[in-house]
């Protein structure tokens, strides 16, 4: 009985932010100002079909341009000793520390056609171009905001690898590269799905990166959902039926990468 009360703080915070606006979501998904029950909404959200794909797509660039810097940097960092570790998770945390507007903010002054970067080039003479306002912008965005969420679980799952296992593997004769692609990546595999998942979500829901480094004129689902509740196209119900779309291509996603870090667990005790 102890246990079940102490259990109901969480389940009444859960109830009200989570069930109840959820709850909500799916009934104006399925309503409209003028009727009851409709699909009008779905109807309408599949003409934005178009800004879900290139959502998904800028998502799936960002967080595999993240794998791919991201796990040489955690791999680097669990080689160090454990003081030299604690100091570089350290400066990989101090940016998040401030401003996510701050932070991109500062790349807008970065990329803009007079920005410092326009300016460093014109200093080595080379003709200025237009960075900003466009998908590589946005995507850059992405990168620099989420790349933590990949680093950090790649990390925390290298670190606790057994070294004996790895001393086996060297005593059996493996060379590094063996060591890395035999032992070290397949156990690592569970840091790498947990990362892409947390950089695959935010990327594909953001809206304020595309907002502020694409102008406006890149637009994905965050800034349709936007759009609906507090533009002058004001529909709570077609915004809710996106977001509810939205949250489904999320759980599909999450439970694809859950489906594919279960079979490497698998996999793992079957071999040891």
């Amino acid at each position: 009985m102890k246990i079940r009360w102490s259990l109901m703080p969480y389940s009444i915070w859960m109830l009200i932010f989570v069930l109840v606006p959820m709850s909500l979501v799916f009934i104006f998904s399925f309503t409209s100002s003028s009727s009851g029950f409709t699909f009008e909404n779905i109807v309408e959200a599949g003409k934005y079909s178009s800004v879900f794909l290139r959502s998904i797509v800028l998502g799936a660039v960002s967080t595999l341009i993240c794998l791919v810097l991201g796990y040489p940097a955690a791999y680097s960092i669990s080689k160090l000793s454990v003081k030299r570790q604690n100091v570089f998770i350290m400066l990989l945390m101090i940016p998040m520390w401030t401003s996510f507007l701050l932070r991109t903010y500062a790349w807008m002054t970065l990329l803009e056609y007079n920005g410092l970067i326009n300016k460093f080039i014109s200093f080595l003479g080379f003709s200025k171009f237009n960075m900003i306002n466009t998908p590589g912008a946005v995507v850059l965005g992405m990168v620099y905001n989420f790349l933590p969420y990949m680093i950090l679980p790649i990390y925390t799952v290298l670190t606790k690898i057994d070294k004996k296992v790895i001393e086996a593997a060297e005593d059996l004769g493996a060379g590094k590269a063996k060591v890395f692609t035999k032992v070290i990546f397949p156990l690592s595999i569970p840091g790498i799905i947990s990362g892409f998942t947390m950089v695959f979500v935010p990327s594909v829901s953001t809206f304020i990166i595309s907002k502020m480094l694409g102008g406006g004129s890149i637009l994905v689902i965050g800034d349709l959902i936007e759009m609906q509740f507090l533009g002058n196209t004001y529909n709570p119900y077609l915004g809710s039926c996106i977001s509810l779309i939205l949250m489904i291509i999320i759980m599909i996603c999450t439970g694809i990468m859950n489906c594919l870090g279960s079979e490497n667990v698998k996999d793992e005790n079957l071999v040891m």
